[in-house]
């Protein structure tokens, strides 16, 4: 009978969110929405419990240690100065819940969080937010529209990516007593809407006031004081440079929560500082450091996974497969450097990345070749154009590389020592073509300077992939040599765009919006601490990306994104290098991890759990 009377209150319920959203549609009012998805079906209706690959019922406890590298020097991650202590983010990491969050087991889709419903209308020219009225700050202050605001005002103000992100963002108001709403000075952008809700919420109240030191905080410096935040877990003590702990916050407001039940269940998290990887594996094969392990090496996986520990069963491994877009490595060229302006310099040596003997010699054939910068799935564009997508590019023909209508973009296979040689006279071909000639063994410029490469990189693991490519430069007489730095000059430099070539990842959604104008557009170029690494500044590729925004429907975003890609790839802007189509990890076996992982991403590490008694077993 109680059953009945909770699955007949729930229908009632149900009933009538469906009569209101009605009501307001008839009304003309857009109705309010539990969650969103960019394409498809929403996976999850407003009743949404928890993720299905969680254990709703997973016990709180004990302490999950993890390395870290670089140390921090900062508890501000939205400025570009500084090394912020992990756990934090400029998306706000485990302290600032954001308006919504997107989803763990559906692409492009969100739900809410701070906010509990959201609205838009049809030519997604405003979006309206409605806060969840249990939202808090760990001080027990509500969340208010005021902070939505002000959040939003501060980030576009001091950090380049949301100033970029959300540059079609023209106003922000308190629209009702719990409720923000944004006005957009463009129409057919049918993200935006829904990218508003990765914003992360800060506190007003707390920013606004003295600190300590009885001076006013200012956002837009290094802040060396333990901010007030939201979120699933607080900062509890901290070593700078060292360590710092995090705890999990008891009465935490969104706790029951789709996106949060059965998620965050360690007490506390340890980060302990390392100089680098190599010192953090060791700590995690002797355990009560780091208790879980991302595997980035193919030859630790195929060969280092031998020490006791892992013998005796208290370590384990597995690789999680993903459907999700794949991540695109790449070494990228720094073309705000002249050396690297003439297109046909980039693609001499592109030719010259030998992957197949690297994947063979080094990588035990557990790599993928990458090939696109949008890998994997309907995305990436193949063969040569066709249907619409060669209509788009037809548009900009004369303005593109001619190539991109009757060639497919390939990349060099090298098999054998005649291979070699073939790509080695394609791209001295190319050099010339570019003004530059071979003499006393050297490759010189018009005006006899050498041409020289200096690959920046901030690991000792660096050597494996990058000498294996310098020696294959040699050849033509080109000196190439890595720098590598130490974590704190490493970020400096690549903020500043202080680099010939670096190694950058890039994690591409399936539904391509916004995020493109931080990776390609010229409006990010010379702003520190943009993402457009490349320094790529074509109108042509700037038009692509506002189109790609504002697209009709799915079928014109896939034709745009697959033109974008192929104009990218004849750009030669980077050498792909490779990915692994599983995440690999390793961990101690006091995690206990959920089985049937969602396929989109992976391994939800925040659906884990510690079973304690084994905890205390290794503490003995």
């Amino acid at each position: 009978m109680k059953r009945t009377g909770k699955l007949l209150t729930a229908c009632f319920a149900a009933l009538a969110m469906v009569t209101l959203a009605l009501a307001q549609e008839s009304n003309g009012d857009p109705a309010w929405k539990h969650g969103d998805t960019l394409f498809g079906e929403l996976k999850y209706g407003p009743d949404f419990a928890h993720y299905d690959h969680v254990n709703p019922d997973a016990p709180k406890g004990g302490r999950f240690n993890q390395t870290s590298t670089g140390g921090f020097d900062s508890f501000n991650p939205f400025v570009v100065r500084g090394r912020a202590a992990p756990g934090l983010s400029y998306t706000g990491g485990i302290l600032w819940d954001s308006l919504f969050e997107q989803s763990i087991d559906q692409p492009s889709a969100s739900y809410g969080l701070v906010a509990e419903a959201f609205r838009f209308p049809a030519d997604y020219s405003w979006a309206a937010y409605r806060l969840n009225p249990k939202a808090r700050w760990h001080d027990g202050e509500p969340i208010t529209p005021e902070d939505v605001v002000w959040s939003l005002e501060k980030l576009k103000e001091i950090q380049p990516l949301y100033a970029n992100y959300y540059r079609n963002v023209v106003s922000a108001e308190k629209t009702g007593e719990r409720e923000v709403t944004f006005r957009f000075d463009i129409t057919g952008n049918r993200e935006l809407p829904h990218i508003m809700g990765d914003l992360p919420v800060l506190p007003r109240h707390w920013w606004t006031a003295n600190g300590p030191d009885g001076k006013p905080r200012d956002i837009s410096q290094p802040l060396n004081e333990i901010p007030l935040g939201s979120g699933p877990y607080r900062i509890s003590e901290m070593k700078v440079g060292e360590s710092i702990t995090w705890e999990r916050v008891s009465d935490y407001w969104a706790a029951d929560l789709g996106v949060r039940k059965g998620r965050f269940n360690f007490d506390e998290i340890l980060y302990v500082d390392f100089a680098d990887q190599t010192a953090a594996w060791e700590a995690f094969k002797k355990g009560g450091i780091e208790d879980l392990w991302m595997e980035n090496r193919s030859q630790r996986w195929a060969e280092d996974y031998i020490f006791p520990a892992f013998k005796k069963g208290d370590v384990l491994r597995k690789a999680f497969p993903t459907e999700g877009p794949e991540t695109h490595q790449a070494l990228y060229f720094n073309t705000r450097r002249d050396k690297f302006a003439d297109k046909r310099v980039r693609e001499a040596l592109t030719l010259l990345y030998d992957f197949e003997t690297m994947n063979r010699t080094l990588f035990f054939d557990l790599y993928t070749r990458t090939d696109s910068y949008f890998e994997g799935g309907e995305l990436q564009s193949e063969g040569v154009p066709e249907g619409r997508e060669l209509e788009i590019l037809e548009e900009y023909r004369g303005r593109i590389e001619e190539r991109i209508f009757s060639e497919p973009f390939t990349l060099p296979v090298i098999k054998s020592a005649s291979d070699t040689r073939k790509m080695q006279r394609a791209a001295l071909k190319l050099f010339r073509e570019a003004g530059y000639n071979i003499s006393n063994g050297k490759l010189l410029d018009k005006d006899g300077n050498p041409f020289t490469i200096e690959f920046l990189g901030r690991s000792p693991v660096d050597e494996r992939i990058v000498l294996p490519y310098v020696e294959k430069l040699r050849p033509l007489g080109i000196e190439g040599s890595l720098r590598i730095v130490d974590a704190a000059q490493y970020k400096n430099r690549i903020d500043h765009y202080d680099f010939d070539m670096a190694t950058n990842v890039t994690v591409q959604s399936l539904s391509p919006g916004n995020e493109q104008r931080e990776y390609w557009t010229s409006g990010i170029v010379d702003k520190p601490g943009g993402r457009n690494l490349a320094g790529i500044a074509d109108p042509v590729i700037d038009e692509m990306v506002e189109r790609i925004i504002v697209a009709r429907d799915r079928e014109e975003l896939v034709a745009l994104t697959k033109a974008l890609d192929r104009i990218l790839k004849f750009g030669f802007y980077s050498i792909p290098q490779w990915h692994n189509p599983d995440q690999w990890y390793a961990w101690w076996r006091k995690l206990q991890i959920p089985e049937n992982q969602p396929l989109y991403t992976g391994l939800d590490s925040w659906s884990i759990w510690i079973d304690t008694a084994i905890e205390q077993e290794f503490e003995k």
